[in-house]
């Protein structure tokens, strides 16, 4: 009798969980294009991935590449798309595995990243200045090495995430047991937590819109795998990251935000010291200082570009 009831116990639980993820799948609905410009796509490897592009095609060529995690997308420059569009054409990429791209049960590697930035500046736009987000700025150091860039602008590049679990990705790909706990990661209060604590200095500039994006993005099918892959420490480069800046040939400017805990602002300062690069600090900001103090983001970026002889004429 306790048999049947621990079974029946686990069946109703089971169910429950597969009922209640397919209505999270359900409510999140299409994901809209975030930015305000032509979208295009581009089949790299049988993947389809999508892409915005504003501005004059004249201008300088900018790619933008938003970070990796949870409901993660090219909506994380949507407060510094317009005013870049101005000045540049800008290319906001959403990786393999995000956003509006396709995201295949593949096992996402630092080394898949890395080869589709390659390809992908190489097809779609011509040496572009490279503006790349946390952990994704080391997979364009990494494109760097054999890719014309003319720029590379590194937002808190992160090298190391967590420790190496891959038994954690295994889990998380599983249909039931990983598609439930990807939604308690990605629920909104974690989403939110995760831009109280690392993304803003100041949670009162958090949008809602913001959260309910990344939440959107983190319940579309097969949002899952790439995530699994963050988390379990298995997207972190091969490489230490202060060795390849100071061997890259691609000249790089480092923005940090002062009060970043995740990637302190030391951190910054040691790779600035070690390869010799520019280092520019943001106040108040923690991850996200293009999101949480654009204007500020595009006057310095423009500032320095300008500096490194990179012109809108």
């Amino acid at each position: 009798m306790k048999a049947r009831t621990v079974l029946g116990t686990a069946i109703g639980t089971v169910g429950a969980a597969v009922v209640g993820n397919r209505l999270l799948t359900k409510r999140a609905g299409d994901l809209d294009n975030p930015l305000p410009g032509i979208e295009r796509t581009y089949r790299w490897r049988g993947i389809e991935t999508t892409y915005t592009v504003a501005g004059d095609p004249n201008d300088p060529e900018l790619l933008l590449c938003h970070g990796v995690y949870a409901g993660a997308s090219s909506h994380e420059f949507e407060p510094i798309f317009e005013q870049l569009a101005e000045d540049y054409r800008v290319i906001a990429v959403d990786l393999p595995g995000f956003g509006r791209s396709e995201r295949p049960p593949l096992v996402y590697s630092p080394t898949l990243y890395a080869e589709f930035l390659r390809d992908f500046s190489e097809n779609v736009s011509d040496e572009p200045i490279v503006v790349a987000s946390s952990l994704t700025g080391t997979f364009a150091v990494d494109a760097a090495d054999e890719t014309e860039f003319d720029h590379l602008v590194l937002i808190c590049p992160t090298e190391e995430t967590a420790p190496e679990r891959p038994w954690l990705r295994t889990l998380l790909r599983t249909p039931v047991v990983g598609t439930t706990l990807f939604n308690l990661l990605s629920s909104r209060p974690s989403i939110r937590y995760f831009y109280d604590r690392d993304g803003y200095y100041d949670a009162d500039r958090i949008d809602d819109e913001e959260v309910a994006y990344a939440w959107d993005s983190a319940h579309q099918p097969g949002a899952r795998y790439a995530p699994a892959s963050f988390a379990s420490g298995t997207l972190d480069p091969e490489f230490d990251l202060a060795t390849e800046l100071a061997a890259l040939e691609t000249p790089t400017t480092l923005v940090w935000g002062r009060d970043a805990e995740l990637v302190p602002l030391r951190k910054g300062r040691d790779l600035a010291d070690a390869a010799d690069l520019e280092l520019v600090v943001i106040d108040y900001s923690t991850l996200l200082p293009h999101a949480e103090h654009p204007e500020k983001f595009v006057e310095y970026l423009t500032a320095e570009l300008l500096h490194a002889g990179i012109d809108h004429e």
